[in-house]
């Protein structure tokens, strides 16, 4: 995908993401205002029902006492007792703090008899009124009643609140109270609220998208800035640096990736190096061949002085090449993975015979040379590949220790290890470079190295040899005084 269909994915995600959020949680308000105003009239509802109905039964009796106290007996006693109700009723309702609602009284045929405004003849409630009577009991109903999210889109419509209440009118007929409530108030407070949710949530909206879109921006730059390093690594460029601030998951992977550039740096730079060295190295040997084959062909055969330097210097080179063909095979072959063997043998056996082939090709130097005691250490592993790793760290030692120095080799079991160490006084190796000595191609000290011949192979192979039979090669030196190499191998099952 696209780095800009990437962004647009995200602005679409971060849109609908927001949508959702903000979208619930708005709706979630107004569906929580709504049902709290509908609470709300519903409970003025039955307060109203309840002070009118108070009031009627007490209306009620008051009428029935003033037909029987002018004295009117039978049917006119009912007929101004009820005269007597009707008129009384408005005051009354007025009085009685029950005027936000609208009523109407029923005879027991359900025919209206009295009614404060035509708004409280409802309709389509006949049967709640029917049930109300036959029950002899409160009922209520709502009517003209809007979905749950009228207000949304439009006015809000609670719809109309309808109380019934059955009672004993004054001529001693049944009758019924009905109450009906216009929720405008509530309404009202539902329409108030919608033109500032809706702001309030496009605006959330908007903050968060901002907020979503800056967040995934800065991402999507350290992610670009990684594809660049990236390019650059695969086109050959490792001076790229990332920028690694913060204390977060993008910042430890920048520093990752820049320590990784630097190791591919460093390695580049060290088979640069090597590459020119070996160059050089085997130019000039080959140079060298060439030169004195020429005067060999030429004189110098007639020569026994000239013709046996040239023969020495042929062998001199001719060996320097065959040192430097001798690294690079063995580089080659630890490309793959090793194989080892798995035999019992002496370690002390063949330490000793490695420093005494040592001491053999350095005799010139007046080195001297110990070993382990002449007693047996007992391992199970590659007693080849063992006595290769030995044979690189005392050649190494040799090389770097003037003449007249030591290098000795030490042997000891430790729990269920051999522990072999390779020692010297040698020159030493700079702090700068101990971490740096292991890797292939690296060499401390050019101008030494060209002096003892070394191309910067021996000890990564040592140290892949030991790591390949399951151990561990480290390190540690004093600079004019010596090193000291340490092998730890597995002791094996014997």
């Amino acid at each position: 995908m696209r780095r800009s269909s990437l962004r647009t994915w995200l602005l679409l995600v971060a849109i609908l993401f927001a949508t959702l959020v903000v979208g619930g949680v708005a709706l979630t308000t107004y569906v929580v205002v709504s049902d709290g105003m509908s609470v709300v009239a519903h409970d003025a509802t039955a307060r109203i029902a309840r002070d009118a109905a108070r009031i009627a039964r007490d209306a009620t009796t008051a009428a029935k006492l003033e037909a029987a106290a002018a004295g009117l007996e039978g049917e006119a006693r009912e007929r101004e007792a009820e005269r007597e109700f009707l008129r009384s009723v408005p005051d009354l309702f007025s009085a009685g703090g029950v005027s936000e609602g609208e009523f109407a009284f029923y005879n027991e045929n359900l025919e209206p008899i009295w009614f404060s405004d035509e708004r409280a003849l409802i309709e389509d409630v006949d049967e709640q009124r029917r049930r109300a009577m036959e029950l002899n009991q409160v009922t209520e109903s709502t009517v003209d009643e809007g979905g749950i999210l009228q207000g949304l889109v439009g006015p809000a419509q609670l719809g109309v609140y309808v109380v019934h209440v059955p009672l004993d009118l004054p001529a001693d007929t049944e009758g019924l109270l009905e109450v009906a409530y216009f929720p405008a108030q509530e309404e009202m407070v539902i329409d108030s609220i919608r033109l500032p949710m809706f702001t309030l949530a496009v605006s959330a909206m908007f903050i968060m998208v901002v907020m979503m879109q800056t967040s995934m921006g800065w991402v999507l730059k350290l992610v670009d800035d990684l594809r660049k390093a990236a390019d650059s690594v695969d086109a050959g460029r490792l001076d790229v640096h990332l920028p690694a601030e913060g204390e977060h998951e993008i910042g430890d992977l920048a520093r990752s990736l820049n320590a990784l550039i630097d190791r591919l740096r460093r390695r580049a730079n060290a088979q640069t190096r090597f590459v020119a060295d070996a160059s050089h190295e085997l130019a000039t040997p080959v140079a060298g061949i060439r030169g004195y084959t020429n005067i060999l062909k030429a004189w110098g055969a007639e020569d026994p002085e000239v013709r046996e330097e040239a023969i020495a210097a042929i062998d001199r080179e001719s060996r320097r090449m065959a040192r430097l063909t001798s690294d690079l095979l063995a580089l080659v072959r630890d490309e793959g993975a090793l194989q080892f063997k798995s035999v019992r043998f002496d370690v002390n056996a063949r330490c000793r015979e490695t420093l005494a082939a040592a001491a053999n090709r350095y005799i010139g130097k007046n080195l001297e040379f110990i070993g382990p005691s002449e007693g047996q250490l007992v391992m199970v592993g590659d007693p080849e590949r063992v006595e290769d790793v030995i044979s690189i760290l005392v050649d190494n030692a040799a090389k770097y220790t003037p003449p007249g120095g030591t290098v000795a080799v030490s042997t000891r079991r430790r729990r269920d290890t051999i522990v072999i160490e390779v020692s010297d006084t040698g020159v030493g190796i700079p702090a700068e470079d101990l971490p740096s000595i292991f890797e292939r191609f690296y060499r401390s000290d050019t101008s030494r190295s060209k002096e003892t011949g070394g191309f910067g192979l021996g000890l990564p192979i040592a140290k892949s040899i030991a790591e390949g039979a399951g151990g561990d090669i480290e390190v540690r030196s004093v600079l004019g005084e010596g090193s000291t190499f340490t092998i730890t191998l597995p002791r094996g099952q014997l």
